[in-house]
């Protein structure tokens, strides 16, 4: 009897299935009411006393391999079957949907393009930066308020460590380390502790401009701009520069751009102004421009700046920030074919 359970457990060790069917078949040979197993567990009684111990252990490892045997054959057909290899080819497909550029990385991508071919070449630094480089290099004054915990992310109390709020610390890099012409744009993310609304965030992204050499004047910032806006917008945009401040430039000015969706007649996108302001700009002040070993008597220099959120959001009619952030594929799906 002994030999019998052997040699099943060898046929059961041995068995292959191509189908449920046959898996079935082997089930029921097996271990259904009639099978050989079922018929040993009857035989049982009739087992000489000192086999019954070893003859039960044999048996029930018998059956378990023989049902552990029809599951795995039963689950690896199942997934044949749903791996596609019996898919109904009648039914509906289903959609599949291209991935696309981040509407920051297509608005970034084109201005940087655009300056490209104005001869500006890209520069980059570090997003966690030192109070020279952020604020002291570019004369931002002690009592400056963008120095206060409410404005920046200091890292440590008491430290000069920080999250740059701008990337014009990658202007003082470039100064330092380059000597005139310099003529960069720095793309970047910086951060800023504000509370997050429809209109502001505590990070977002800027590009920011800068052209250092002899005989440099506001003309030549104001062409450069012209030419960007009329490339970015449209040729029809027309530009506005409004006095400013900024401790960095001097003269400053704030740039504003025809509303082309109104085309400057007025809407509640522009406040029925016919503007909409865009960035910001102004010759380098003399003072960064020696803090940062350049000789101000024979050197000058423009520098301009602009969100990338908000230029998203005038081109695509956005109208609340944290949309860029969330990662809903609604929302990024619009920009498939951008």
């Amino acid at each position: 009897m002994l030999e019998v359970i052997e040699q099943l457990i060898k046929e059961v060790s041995q068995f292959s299935a191509e189908s449920k069917e046959q898996v079935e078949q082997f089930r029921v040979e097996m271990l259904g009411k009639k099978g050989k197993i079922t018929q040993l567990f009857k035989e049982f009684k009739n087992v000489a006393v000192e086999q019954k111990k070893e003859f039960g252990k044999q048996l029930n490892i018998l059956k378990t391999t023989t049902q552990q045997q029809v599951d795995e054959f039963k689950t690896r057909l199942d997934n044949v079957e749903n791996d596609g290899t019996s898919t109904d080819m009648s039914l509906p497909g289903n959609a599949e949907y291209a991935g696309s550029r981040h509407p920051l990385s297509i608005v970034l991508n084109e201005i940087v393009e655009i300056f490209k071919r104005l001869g500006f070449t890209i520069s980059t630094g570090p997003e966690i930066e030192d109070d020279w480089h952020v604020f002291s290099a570019l004369n931002f004054p002690e009592e400056h308020p963008a120095r206060d915990m409410q404005d920046t992310f200091f890292i440590g109390n008491g430290s000069d460590v920080l999250l740059r709020t701008h990337t014009s610390s990658v202007q003082v890099r470039a100064m330092e380390n380059k000597k005139p012409p310099i003529r960069i744009i720095m793309p970047g993310r910086v951060y800023r502790n504000e509370a997050v609304s429809a209109r502001s965030h505590c990070f977002f992204h800027q590009v920011e401009g800068l052209y250092i050499d002899e005989n440099v004047s506001f003309a030549d910032l104001k062409q450069t701009l012209l030419y960007f806006a009329k490339e970015f917008y449209g040729h029809n945009t027309k530009i506005r520069l409004r006095p400013s401040y900024f401790p960095f430039t001097e003269p400053s000015a704030e740039m504003d751009v025809s509303c082309s969706l109104c085309s400057g007649k007025g809407c509640n996108v522009c406040k029925y102004t016919g503007w909409l302001e865009v960035l910001g700009c102004g010759m380098v002040d003399p003072n960064v421009l020696e803090l940062n070993g350049i000789d101000n008597k024979k050197y000058t220099g423009f520098a301009f700046g602009m969100g990338i959120e908000r230029t998203a959001m005038l081109r695509y009619g956005v109208k609340d920030i944290r949309m860029f952030f969330e990662n809903d594929l609604r929302f990024l799906r619009q920009f498939q074919e951008i």
